[in-house]
């Protein structure tokens, strides 16, 4: 019986590196890559810090959403809480932690691994782990993150994760960690939620990406 499918982590040798773009919150680096008997090809991909994003379930099993303004598609999209891993040591289980208080006004009190991806590997380093949050609270008003930018007045709700799947299979609902998301809950909720990893799961594939706070 062959072995499972999985990922073979390795980077070849990189000949010449350069920045070719410096952003406010990701870059574009250009690498000369030795692949062998293939040559040297030029890659040029964005050099990005990571993320994680939460799906946070009620006990009725209604994931909590977000829709915010995303420029480069020109549409209003409905996602699940993320952020970016941009604090240097902070565990990614506490990033996730705490953009749920920020994004959702919530906290929870129990923290799963739920799947992790590679938002667009032939383009982007960027790693994201995704959080299964339960047990949910609700922050005290006074103690609220006040957003702004494409946060402010942001719509936030609950919906039946029945619901959110359909709207993927339907193509009602675009956002790729949403899409990942929702589906992965669906197939381990179909298992009884068995093969959920600890929070603090080790995460090899994470972006190697470098780590600023903007």
């Amino acid at each position: 019986m062959p072995e499972p499918l999985e990922d073979v982590l390795g980077r070849r040798p990189v000949r010449g590196s350069r920045l070719a773009f410096e952003g406010r919150v990701w870059d574009v680096r250009t690498d000369e890559v030795d692949l062998g008997e293939g040559g040297v090809v030029v890659r040029d991909y964005v050099e990005h810090t990571g993320a994680v994003a939460i799906l946070a379930l009620d006990e009725q099993d209604r994931a909590v959403v977000i829709q915010q303004y995303r420029h480069p598609v020109g549409a209003l999209g409905w996602e699940i809480p993320a952020g970016l891993l941009d604090v240097d040591g902070e565990a990614p289980h506490l990033t996730a932690a705490r953009e749920l208080h920020e994004e959702a006004d919530l906290t929870a009190r129990s923290w799963s691994t739920l799947v992790d991806h590679w938002a667009s590997p032939g383009g982007s380093s960027e790693g994201v782990r995704v959080f299964l949050a339960r047990d949910l609270a609700e922050v005290p008003e006074a103690e609220r993150h006040a957003r702004t930018g494409e946060e402010l007045g942001m719509p936030v709700r609950r919906v039946p994760l029945d619901e959110l799947v359909e709207g993927v299979l339907a193509g009602r609902l675009h956002g790729p960690t949403l899409v990942i998301a929702v589906l992965a809950a669906e197939a381990l909720r179909a298992r009884g939620w068995a093969g959920l990893r600890p929070a603090d799961a080790p995460w090899p594939a994470r972006s190697p990406g470098r780590r600023r706070r903007v």
